[in-house]
This record gives structure tokens, C-alpha cells and sequence, in this order.
């Protein structure tokens, strides 16, 4: 059986090395921090009561998490009857994680708390994306960030989660570089180069599934079960939830939409990726001979003509929409959630014009399934990428508590 060329170079890389603290949780604890990490904060009888563990198997579980400094104890709840309830949540500063992003126009590396919040971010543009760079990016800003913590600090980081898009190498041509600029990807493992200069221990995934990950352990609200997910960056990209478990497939490219084949609304088909991606807005702010660089600086805000901004909107509504049409034929998802490098207002606009072109769209039989906007916004990637250590040293998937008939957290 062959893999993917991403998935060869770092199978095995899980842990490379890691923190003074103690390695990875044992599942009990990882249960309580999952549970503190999705509730925001529970006494030990709630969590007792939720988990079917005892309430002395509780205790030693939480003396153990306090002890290494994972939670903390809130203020006590008093008026009720008997013993005073005290409140656990997760410690702010128990646990940090590093994330890289390595895209088409640029190198995005951050710092999270173990509650998600970015404790730090550097960011550098490119024309295209070079694995020197990458290394070379990715090592001078992890010891600028660290070289700014305390000692207790650093020894606290988990790892480095890298999310990259797969194959860099074939995209010569739509991102308009020579065919050989980009052929050191093919060879490069820049996860075992950063790792060994770093001592960090570093995992790699692709970056729309790790934009998803974000997305299942970030986000807010309720989420379904099941679900797609569209990121639309530089390129469109997808990601897969089934049961509350993040799939990255056999070969890490699960939920690649953007190669599936779509109308172009003059009767033949193009892939989902020539319409919805950022890549064709920023053409056509060039043909207009408008400066592209405002569309990768500043993903909060856009200053572009409304008229050229609402025919792109309304090309990759109609184009995600189909998408989302194929995908539930597939497999009987319950939501898509459209995400993207993008203002909340236009990514507003998106979802509510693609709710329209689905709703236009034959079912045959198929159940529609509900359009969200994402949570957690451009930085999706990034906030990804970080969430690779966390969740393999410390928390456990959703479909845990799937199976335990948990439906509501």
C-alpha cells in the first residue's frame, strides 16, 4: 500500500521530544481536561456524574491535574444545601502549543494557551512558499517567542503543530512560479528540520483539515456531529467530521473539495478551486490594477471595489453550493460550516448566499444539510496547527462522548 509523500516523511515524528511535564495524560485525566476544555468549567461531582467515575477516583484525578498545574479551582458556589460546590476549569498557563502555517502567501506562527487564546503571533508574506524560508521562519520566531517567556513557561510547551498545504509542489502553474521553484518540497521534511534545531516535538497536517481541528476543539457553540468544512483560503480547501472525530483519511487529504468539479454557471464544469479560492479574486484585482497585498495583510477588513468583492462572492456561493450538494450524497452530513481569510461581514454574505443556491438546487432524495459559518475565523489554520500537540498529549476526540450518550456538553 503506497501513502502520501506528506504522510511517508512524517509518520512517526508524533514525538520527536517533548515537555518536562508528563508526556502524554493518562485517558481518565484526559477525560476531565476534555470535559473542562468543551464546559468551561465543572465541580468534581458534575464531572463524576458525567464521566460514571467515582467521586474518590475524581479526587485523585483532579489532585494530580492541580498538582501539575493543568486546572485551577474557581470561587466556591455557597447558598445551596451542604458542602459549598467549587468550580474546575482548565489553567490558562498550564499548557502552550506552538503553530505554524506555511501558505501560499505566507508564514503565520503562534503561541496558544491552553484555553486557545494567542499568546503570541509572527507573521511574514511571500510571493511563494520555499521550504528554506519555512525552516528558516519557523526557527528565528519560536526563539523570539520563547526567549519571551519565563522558564516555567517554556517547559509548559507542548510541541509544534505544522499545518501546510499538501502536494506544494504541483501548484507551480496556478501560482505562476517556474516549475522547478517549488520542487524542493518533493524531498524536504521540514517538521524533522525544525524539530531537530528546535527540540520541539512536531506533527504535521494538511492545512484545511487542520483549519477544521481548530474549528472541533475551538469553536463556539454547539457543534453537530457531523459535518463538512470549506476553508477558503488562497486556495479552498475542506475538511471532514464524522462523530465528533476529526478525519484526516488515509493519506492526510481528506475533505479536498477544492479539485471537485463544479458548474462555472456557462454550461461545463471547472474544479471548485478556480472559483472559490482567494487566488481568483486576487487575479482580478490585478487585472484591475489594484495592489493585491491588502487581501493577505489585513484578513479583517477589505478595501476593494463592492461590485468586483460581490461577483466573487456570488461565483463561490454558487460553486460552494454544489460542492455541498455532492458532498451530502456522499455521506449524509448534517451541517457544511464556510469559513475562510476573510472579513466576518463578507464571510456573512458567503454563507447566506450559498443557504440560497442550495436551497435552488435539486435534493433527490438527499437531506440538505445546514449552512453555518465557521467560529474561529482567518486564523483558522493556525490556531489548527497548535491544537495538533494539545490534543495528542492531553485531550481526547468527541466521538469519547459520543459513544458514552453525552449530547449535550
Amino acid at each position: 500500500m503506497t501513502v502520501g509523500p506528506e504522510r511517508e516523511k512524517y509518520e512517526g515524528m508524533a514525538s520527536l521530544r517533548g515537555s518536562n511535564l508528563r508526556g502524554v495524560r493518562a485517558h481518565n485525566e484526559r477525560l476531565v481536561l476534555s470535559l473542562l476544555r468543551i464546559n468551561d468549567e465543572m465541580s468534581k461531582a458534575e464531572i463524576s456524574r458525567v464521566t460514571g467515575l467515582s467521586a474518590q477516583t475524581i479526587s485523585v484525578i483532579v489532585r494530580a491535574l492541580e498538582s501539575d498545574g493543568l486546572i485551577q479551582r474557581g470561587t466556591p458556589l455557597r447558598g445551596r444545601i451542604g458542602q459549598p460546590s467549587t468550580p474546575l476549569r482548565l489553567a490558562r498557563n498550564g499548557v502552550f502549543s506552538l503553530g505554524l502555517k506555511v501558505g501560499h502567501r505566507s508564514l503565520d506562527l503562534v503561541l496558544l494557551d491552553f484555553l486557545g487564546g494567542i499568546r503570541f503571533r509572527i507573521t511574514e508574506h511571500h510571493g511563494y512558499p520555499t521550504p528554506d524560508q519555512a525552516v528558516r521562519f519557523a526557527c528565528a520566531a519560536i526563539a523570539d517567542i520563547t526567549g519571551q517567556l519565563s522558564a516555567e513557561e517554556r517547559v509548559r510547551i507542548a510541541g509544534l503543530g505544522i499545518a501546510m498545504p499538501f502536494q506544494t509542489w504541483e501548484w507551480w502553474h496556478t501560482l505562476g512560479v517556474p516549475q522547478d521553484a517549488l520542487i524542493d518540497w518533493r524531498q524536504r521534511h521540514i517538521g524533522a528540520e525544525i524539530g531537530e534545531t528546535t527540540g520541539l516535538s512536531v506533527q504535521v497536517q494538511n492545512d484545511a483539515t487542520a483549519a477544521c481541528g481548530a474549528e472541533l476543539i475551538f469553536g463556539q457553540g454547539n457543534k453537530p456531529r457531523d459535518f463538512f468544512y470549506f476553508y477558503v483560503g488562497y486556495f479552498i480547501g475542506g475538511g471532514i467530521v464524522l462523530n465528533g472525530r476529526l478525519l484526516p483519511g488515509r493519506t492526510g487529504n481528506a475533505g479536498a473539495v477544492g479539485s471537485m468539479l463544479v458548474p462555472d454557471g456557462q454550461g461545463g464544469q471547472v474544479v471548485l478551486l478556480d472559483i472559490a479560492s482567494l487566488s481568483v479574486l486576487e487575479k482580478q484585482l490585478i487585472d484591475q490594477g489594484i495592489t493585491s497585498e491588502h487581501l493577505w495583510d489585513m484578513p479583517s477588513e477589505w478595501h476593494f471595489p463592492q461590485d468586483l468583492v460581490a461577483q466573487w462572492i456570488d461565483r463561490a456561493a454558487r460553486a460552494i453550493a454544489a460542492a455541498a450538494d455532492a458532498v451530502v450524497a456522499v455521506y449524509d452530513f448534517e451541517a457544511c460550516l464556510i469559513d475562510g481569510w476573510m472579513p466576518v461581514e463578507v464571510r456573512a454574505r458567503l454563507v447566506e448566499k450559498v443557504r440560497i443556491y442550495l436551497r435552488d438546487m435539486p435534493a433527490n432524495g438527499l437531506t440538505l444539510p445546514m449552512i453555518e459559518a465557521g467560529t474561529i475565523g482567518a486564523h483558522a489554520r493556525s490556531l489548527g496547527a497548535a491544537s495538533l500537540p494539545l490534543s495528542s498529549r492531553y485531550l481526547l476526540d468527541l466521538q469519547v462522548f459520543a459513544s458514552a450518550g453525552m449530547e449535550s456538553f
